[in-house]
């Protein structure tokens, strides 16, 4: 009797799978074997051998610009791509020898993280060991903190085994204190990038060219989240108990913050904040010849100031998993939908098209994130939408995504780094490899194939 169930439940998930495909149109099912068959025959590309200081191999994003460096949420999310595209293409051996590069970026990082846990944001191969940390480590940038997102991804692949962690999970640990210590205002509980080097969505306005230490990012929050709960996994497979119980508080807090902080109840979205705001004082100053404490009648009692800026990266918070389900319907409906804002043809532009910075010029240093498609902008928040139930919503963002990159491949035989958004056509840096392969992570997912998700 239970055969005859198993039987059933099998039959009726290739059913299901089937008539899932069955309805995907054939434009994009075309659209779907020149990507397969492209990224198939080029994911190889972003492998590395140890050059330089890198003395583990590595995984590169790919195009010329990015030819030998070691970056941070790049490695990460390229591995989230190539672990599908080895499930769907790869054999036994391909497993195996891809095992070492994804290793390796970790431990290349961990390799240039001291007890003070400043963790570098890239890695070249002419790197300078003894120019790798500026000279104030907490007053800018580190790597994001995705370190322990991905070793959690690549040790829940192995089952949990994180013993080729222990020896350098304590730099881990630094690396997050450092966070937790340098980077984290007391008043509301959020963490902030110290200026805008290297922050991801490089000119995103919110943080682009504002004063240092004031921006409480929902993207770098959101990070973090998630970054949080990875350390209460790591912690558990090394059978640290109490240590993953610290981290497991650490990320409920974080999410208290941000729900009290960011969440903007006018607009149904979450964004970053300012918290660039002068204290409050109880010293007494001269005011028209007389000495008072200013504004002590009535002074500020918030602490920070929502910033009302239009970037994909509110999303974030459903993709981490910090919205309630109310929430989260309100972003997809009032925000996700809109064509005058997010909502292209090809998918989620990066600034809303109503703010008025937007524009999709070429830009490098900064890259532009003021309204071109980017395609981990896309991937990101098509998680969300599959983490929330918004199937209908994340089977047309695939489908755009697919679209996108189809077009891309069958003029120039290659990727971009991003495009256009209601034309698709690409504006900068031809072979971006990189995270653009996780359109194959969306590929199996409307065709109802197994998909690969980062931690």
């Amino acid at each position: 009797m239970k055969s005859i169930r198993n039987f059933l439940s099998s039959f009726c998930l290739l059913l299901y799978t089937g008539v899932t495909f069955a309805q995907i149109p054939d434009s994009i099912k075309t659209n779907i074997s020149i990507i397969r068959q492209q990224v198939f025959s080029d994911y190889k590309g972003m492998f590395r051998k140890p050059v330089g200081i890198l003395h583990q191999p590595f995984i590169t994003p790919g195009s010329n610009a990015y030819a030998n460096d070691l970056w941070d949420w790049d490695s990460w999310l390229s591995n989230i791509a190539l672990r599908q595209i080895l499930e769907d293409h790869g054999s036994a051996g391909d497993k195996s020898e891809a095992v070492m590069y994804e290793r390796g970026c970790i431990l290349n990082y961990l390799d240039n993280t001291g007890f003070d846990g400043y963790m570098p944001i890239l890695i070249a191969k002419n790197s300078d060991p003894a120019k790798m940390k500026p000279a104030n480590i907490y007053r800018t940038n580190m790597h994001k903190p995705v370190i322990a997102q991905h070793a959690a991804f690549l040790t829940k692949i192995n089952h949990g085994d994180a013993e080729w962690l222990r020896e350098k999970f304590s730099l881990m640990q630094a690396f997050i204190n450092n966070y937790e210590s340098h980077h984290r205002n007391r008043a509301t509980g959020l963490y902030y990038w110290q200026d805008d080097l290297a922050i991801g969505t490089d000119n995103d306005p919110s943080t682009f060219f504002r004063p240092n230490g004031s921006s409480g990012s929902i993207f770098l929050n959101c990070l973090m989240y998630k970054e949080l709960n990875a350390m209460v996994y790591l912690a558990g497979c090394l059978k640290l108990t109490d240590i993953a119980a610290e981290y497991s508080k650490d990320a409920e807090n974080l999410k208290l913050a941000v729900q009290k902080n960011c969440w903007d109840e006018k607009d149904g979205y979450f964004y970053s904040v300012d918290l660039n705001l002068k204290p409050v004082t109880e010293q007494p100053t001269t005011i028209f010849g007389q000495e008072m404490i200013l504004h002590s009648g009535f002074p500020r009692n918030y602490d920070c100031l929502i910033q009302r800026i239009g970037t994909w990266s509110g999303f974030m918070a459903m993709w981490a998993g910090i919205a309630t389900p109310e929430q989260a319907k309100r972003m997809v409906v009032e925000n996700l939908e809109d064509k005058r804002t997010f909502n292209a043809q090809y998918g989620i532009r990066t600034l809303s098209k109503l703010e008025k910075m937007y524009s999709v010029r070429a830009s490098n240093n900064p890259s532009n994130w003021l309204g071109p498609i980017w395609g981990i902008s896309n991937y990101m928040t098509f998680r969300g939408l599959v983490k929330y139930g918004f199937k209908d919503q994340a089977k047309q963002l695939a489908f755009k995504t697919i679209m996108l990159f189809g077009k891309d491949y069958k003029k120039n035989a290659a990727l971009h780094e991003y495009y256009e958004p209601d034309t698709g056509e690409p504006i900068l840096n031809k072979g971006f490899q990189n995270w653009n392969y996780l359109v194959i992570n969306m590929i199996d997912y409307i065709n109802g194939e197994p998909v690969i998700e980062e931690f």
